[in-house]
């Protein structure tokens, strides 16, 4: 049996489709020409210091120098990502808030979660894709787990002694951990977080056995020694991590899984702002300080039009939600 999440061959692939995704309320001339007037505010529905917080942050930070804009981000957790994105799917569509949402919020909740209070296709407007990144499973640096093999050894010997992490449920962290259960005939317990560096922390402090999270959130642990990486979700290795094997390379052909990134904003944003905001994202992604910082990141820059973003998020919604019912994944 094998598992294929969407890789970054299928992003790329997306994000050359069109599709319609809201209908953009009219704007004046003057509008569009006096917009942005007052500070953007940027939903990160994580806490800080995971990979969406260090994304969003560069990001922002380079439109801000670029176009002179002032771009405020707001850390807001909880629910696997849902109240940040909320928060942005019920503000003014002015285009003052928006979030950086990613594959468990737009594409993953809305089947996960059976009241979710958003629906990512008709209450937010797409932005722009912003970057992709695959996942790495780590330990902490005096594990007794040397290698992806040592683990599956250890949860076979003792089914659900094995604690792994996740920033929340839903996330891609979560589900890619769950269907590695599934091929590797293991079980392992899972203990969800608010947000990743939350996961991080207990990992170092031994509360937590293993965890599997995106190459941004974990690189700078592994880096200074406190993690050992055992495995990275992608196709290939990631070049930020060359002597990391694959899962694939481990023996588990076919298992690939990487998450995206992509900044969104409230229904019916004027299509006007819309573009701008593209613009201006597209082109801070695309400057080569950001692609190098991104990069030392272990995330790949993105991009696109708001109708390539539309059309991702819709088709992941219905890829995810085929693997959330496989997996037999729930709601905690």
């Amino acid at each position: 049996m094998t598992f294929r999440l969407p890789g970054s061959r299928a992003i790329a692939v997306a994000t050359a489709a069109i599709a319609a995704f809201t209908i953009a309320a009219p704007m004046s001339t003057a509008q569009a020409q006096a917009y942005p007037s007052r500070p953007i505010r940027v939903i990160v529905p994580f806490p800080a210091g995971g990979g969406t917080d260090i994304i969003a942050r560069e990001v922002a930070n380079k439109v801000s120098v670029t176009e002179g804009w002032t771009i405020v981000i707001e850390n807001r957790a909880g629910s696997g990502g849902n109240l940040g994105v909320d928060a942005a799917a019920k503000a003014a569509p002015d285009g003052y808030t928006l979030v950086l949402g990613q594959t468990s919020n737009l594409a993953i909740n809305p089947t996960l979660y059976p009241k979710l209070p958003y629906n990512p296709e008709k209450d937010l407007s797409a932005v722009s894709l912003v970057a992709s990144a695959p996942l790495v499973l780590v330990v902490a640096t005096d594990s007794p787990y040397k290698t992806l093999a040592d683990v599956v050894a250890a949860a076979k010997a003792k089914p659900g002694a094995l604690n792994y992490a996740s920033s929340g449920n839903g996330t891609v962290a979560h589900l890619a951990t769950e269907q590695f259960q599934k091929i590797a005939g293991v079980d392992f317990t899972h203990v969800p977080y608010k947000g990743a560096a939350q996961g991080a922390t207990d990992l170092i402090g031994g509360q937590i056995q293993m965890y599997m999270s995106s190459v941004p959130t974990l690189i700078g642990h592994i880096r200074n020694g406190k993690m050992r990486a055992l495995a990275v979700t992608s196709a290939k290795r990631n070049a930020d991590l060359p002597n990391v094997p694959t899962v694939d390379e481990s023996g588990y052909k076919g298992f690939e899984a990487v998450t995206w990134f992509g900044m969104a904003g409230p229904a019916a944003l004027p299509k006007e702002v819309v573009t701008r905001l593209n613009v201006a994202f597209n082109k801070a992604i695309q400057s080569p300080d950001v692609q190098k910082k991104l990069g030392a990141q272990g995330a790949d820059v993105m991009g696109g039009t708001p109708e390539a973003f539309a059309a991702l998020i819709k088709s992941e919604t219905l890829r995810w939600g085929a693997i959330v019912k496989s997996s037999g994944a729930k709601v905690d």
